[in-house]
C-alpha cells in the first residue's frame, strides 16, 4: 500500500514538474508621497560648434565616474541565481536556434504616410546645451505621440515635432529639462560641481484620456567635486506634460529608488560586495498604463556590488499625475518572481485609447521572457520554451488615498526563443577605425590621426568593422489591445543555413477568473527573419481596428543598419519587411573599437525601439545610420562629415508613420 501511495506521489510532482506554471505571486505595494520637483520645459540652448575633441576633457562619462561606463554602473562579474531546473521552465541543455524561412522584402511602402530623420548622435553631443554633454551609446529609443505631437527622448536628448514631421522645439538635453545641472560644464570643467547626474534610459507615454505626456528616466546622482563618483542615491524622475502641449510647461517628481532604507524607501538588501550593505539601482525602466494608472517597471541590482535582485513596479495614479498636484502617490510593488525565479524586464502594456482590461477591479498586464544569460533569471542555457504573463490588479485603487495592488504570474509554454548573435554589417566606410588603424607621421613621427584620440599606446591593437550588439532575448515592447497582449522579443534564428538575429512574436490571450486567479496561453506566435541579414530590437504596437506594425532595425551583408518594419494583423498574418529609413552606412561608433572600451569591444546599438498608436496610424522609431563619408571626408571637415556625426558616432534615429 505504501509503495502504491508512493508512486502516486512520484507521478503527480513528475506532472507538476512538466506542466506550465500556475502559481499565483502576490504582494501588496507600499506607497509613500513624492513631492513635485517644479516645473520645467524642454531648452533648447543653442548648438555647440563642433571641432577635434580635446584630449584634456573627457568626452564619455566613465571617465570622470568611478565604476561605471556609458550606461552601465558597474562592470562585475555577476554570480549567476541557482540553477532552478525543478520547476520545469528551464531546459536541461541550450535549445537550438528555430529554423526559420526568410521573408521577402517588399518592393514599395504603400502603408508608410510619413518618415523623417530624428535625433541623431550629433544632435545628442553638439546639439542640445551648447554641446555641454557626453558622448552615449546607445541611443535607446522613448517615443510618444498624441493631439498632434510627436515626442522623442533618447539619451540623452530630448526634442518635439508636429505629426507633419516640422520641428517645434529644437534639441533639449536631458539633465536640464528634469531640473539637474548638465551632463558637464566644459568651460569650467573640472571646477567643482562641473559634472551633472547620470541620466539614462528614457521612455515616453502618452496618455489619451487625459491628454498628457509622460517622459521617465533613471538617475544615478554624483558628488558635488571632482572625480565626481556617484553618491548611491538613484531617483526614477517623471515628468508628466501640464496640458496636450509638449512645447509648455511640464512638472517634475523625482522618485529616490536606492531602496536602501534611506529617503523613504524600503530596504532591499542590496550590497558593495555581497556582504556589505549598499545601495541599489533601478536599471532598463519602462512604461505602460491601463485605465487607472501609469506603471514603470525596473530591473534592480546592486549599485556597486555583484548581484541582481528582480524586478520593481513604480506604479502611479493616471489622474494624479493629469493634475500635476504638490505631491502625488507612489506605489511600490517590490521583488517580483515568477515560478520561484527573480522577475527580470518585466515589460507593462500601453493600450489604445479606452482599451483597457477591468478584470479585478482593473488590472494591467506585463509580459516577460525566462531566458537571458543566466545572470538574472538563473537560467544559464540562453534559450527557454515558456514566457512570464504577469498581472497587476485592483488598479482602480490608485485614485485612492491608500491604493492596494497585487501581482500575480505564470509560466506559459510557447515556441522557442535564443540569445541571438551579434550582427554583422555591409561593407562601408569606417572612418574612425581607420583613423585608429594610422600609423602615418600626420602630425609627427609615428604620430598617426590616433593621436587627436589616445596617448601613445603601449601596444598596437588593430581595429576592425565592428559587430553591433543585437540585444539578447528579453521582451520589448507589449501591447493589450481587444483582450489580446502582445510583446516580441529578440532571439536567434537558422535561416539560409546560417544563424542570424531575429525576432519572436507572440500573442497571448490572458484573464482573471472570479477566484481572483490569473490564467493565459499564447493563442498566436511566429518569427521574423531575413537570409544572410539581422532583425533587431523589435517594438510591437497594435491598434483596435486589428492591425498593427512591428518595428525593427535591419542590417548585413544586404543592408547598412536600416529602420524597417512588417504589418501584422490581429489573425497573426504578417506581411513582408518594409524599409522605412535605407541605412546609408555603417555603425562608426566608439563603443565598436577596443582603444575605448577593451578588449573584446562590445558595440552598443538600440538596447530598445519604439512603436505606438495614434488614432488609425502607427508610429515607430529605430535606430539606424543615417549617413556616411570617407576617411579623408571626415577627418578634414571637423571629424562630423559636414555636421551628420560626431568624431565618437554615427547613429541616428528615424521616424516614420504607418497606417496598416
Amino acid at each position: 500500500m505504501k509503495a502504491k501511495w508512493l508512486s502516486v506521489v512520484l507521478i503527480f510532482m513528475m506532472i507538476m514538474v512538466l506542466m506550465p506554471q500556475n502559481m499565483a505571486s502576490a504582494a501588496e505595494g507600499s506607497t509613500r508621497q513624492i513631492p513635485s520637483g517644479g516645473t520645467t520645459s524642454i531648452r533648447t540652448n543653442g548648438p555647440a560648434v563642433p571641432g577635434a575633441p580635446s584630449k584634456t576633457q573627457p568626452e564619455f562619462r566613465s571617465e570622470v565616474e568611478e565604476g561605471g561606463g556609458n550606461n552601465e554602473v558597474v562592470s562585475v562579474d555577476r554570480p549567476r541565481p541557482e540553477f532552478k531546473w525543478k520547476h520545469g521552465i528551464f531546459p536541461r541543455q541550450p535549445l537550438d536556434a528555430p529554423k526559420v524561412r526568410s521573408s521577402k522584402v517588399a518592393n514599395l511602402n504603400p502603408e508608410l504616410q510619413l518618415g523623417f530623420d530624428a535625433l541623431n548622435h550629433f544632435d545628442q553631443r553638439f546639439g542640445a546645451n551648447n554641446g555641454n554633454q557626453f558622448s552615449l551609446e546607445p541611443p535607446d529609443q522613448g517615443l510618444c505621440v498624441g493631439n498632434g505631437y510627436v515626442v522623442e527622448a533618447v539619451n540623452s536628448a530630448i526634442q518635439v515635432w508636429d505629426t507633419s514631421g516640422n520641428d517645434l522645439t529644437g534639441v533639449g538635453d536631458l539633465n536640464t529639462f528634469f531640473g539637474f545641472s548638465a551632463a558637464i560644464d566644459r568651460a569650467n570643467y573640472p571646477a567643482d560641481g562641473t559634472v551633472g547626474p547620470n541620466v539614462i534610459d528614457p521612455v515616453c507615454y502618452y496618455d489619451p484620456e487625459n491628454q498628457r505626456f509622460v517622459v521617465a528616466i533613471t538617475t544615478l546622482h554624483v558628488e558635488d567635486t571632482y572625480p565626481f563618483d556617484y553618491t548611491g542615491k538613484n531617483t526614477i524622475d517623471v515628468a508628466v506634460s501640464n496640458s496636450g502641449d509638449p512645447t509648455s510647461d511640464w512638472t517634475i517628481y523625482h522618485v529616490p529608488a536606492q531602496n536602501d532604507g534611506s529617503d523613504g524607501t524600503p530596504n532591499h538588501g542590496c550590497t558593495l560586495d555581497g556582504a556589505t550593505p549598499g545601495p541599489c539601482f533601478q536599471d532598463y525602466p519602462h512604461i505602460g498604463a491601463d485605465k487607472y494608472g501609469v506603471y514603470i517597471t525596473t530591473n534592480e541590482y546592486d549599485l556597486f556590488g555583484p548581484s541582481y535582485n528582480a524586478a520593481q513596479i513604480f506604479a502611479f495614479s493616471k489622474n494624479e499625475l493629469a493634475a500635476h498636484p504638490a505631491s502625488i502617490n507612489l506605489t511600490l510593488v517590490e521583488n517580483l518572481h515568477l515560478a520561484g525565479t527573480p522577475g527580470w524586464t518585466v515589460w507593462p502594456a500601453i493600450s489604445p485609447a479606452g482599451q483597457y482590461s477591468r478584470d479585478a477591479n482593473g488590472t494591467e498586464y506585463f509580459l516577460s521572457t525566462i531566458a537571458g544569460d543566466g545572470s538574472e533569471t538563473g537560467n544559464p542555457t540562453g534559450t527557454a520554451r515558456y514566457i512570464g504573463l504577469w498581472a497587476l490588479t485592483n488598479t482602480k485603487s490608485l485614485d485612492s488615498a491608500s491604493p492596494t495592488l497585487s501581482y500575480k504570474s505564470q509560466v506559459v509554454h510557447s515556441q522557442t526563443y535564443v540569445v541571438p548573435p551579434t550582427a554583422d554589417q555591409k561593407v562601408g566606410d569606417l572612418p574612425m577605425r581607420d583613423c585608429l588603424n594610422d600609423t602615418s607621421d600626420l602630425f609627427d613621427v609615428g604620430l598617426g590621426c590616433w593621436w587627436i584620440f589616445l596617448d601613445p599606446p603601449t601596444t598596437w591593437q588593430p581595429e576592425v568593422a565592428s559587430h553591433p550588439d543585437s540585444g539578447d532575448s528579453r521582451m520589448q515592447q507589449v501591447y493589450y489591445v481587444n483582450g489580446m497582449l502582445w510583446g516580441a522579443a529578440g532571439t536567434a534564428v537558422n535561416v539560409g543555413n546560417a544563424i542570424k538575429a531575429g525576432i519572436a512574436w507572440f500573442a497571448v490571450d490572458p484573464g482573471m477568473d472570479r477566484r481572483g486567479n490569473l490564467y493565459g496561453n499564447v493563442r498566436n506566435q511566429g518569427y521574423l527573419a531575413l537570409a544572410k541579414n539581422n532583425l533587431t530590437y523589435p517594438a510591437i504596437a497594435m491598434g483596435a481596428n486589428g492591425k498593427g506594425v512591428i518595428a525593427f532595425t535591419v542590417l548585413g551583408e544586404d543592408y547598412y543598419p536600416s529602420a524597417g518594419y512588417v504589418t501584422i494583423n490581429a489573425w497573426g498574418m504578417v506581411g513582408p519587411i518594409h524599409i522605412a529609413g535605407q541605412g546609408l552606412g555603417p555603425d562608426d561608433g566608439f563603443t565598436g573599437y577596443k582603444a575605448f572600451v577593451g578588449d573584446p569591444p562590445r558595440t552598443r546599438w538600440g538596447d530598445y525601439g519604439a512603436a505606438v498608436i495614434d488614432g488609425k496610424d502607427v508610429w515607430i522609431a529605430s535606430e539606424y545610420i543615417g549617413q556616411t563619408c570617407d576617411y579623408e571626408t571626415w577627418l578634414y571637415g571637423d571629424l562630423t562629415c559636414d555636421g551628420t556625426r560626431t568624431a565618437f558616432g554615427n547613429w541616428g534615429t528615424y521616424i516614420s508613420k504607418v497606417r496598416p
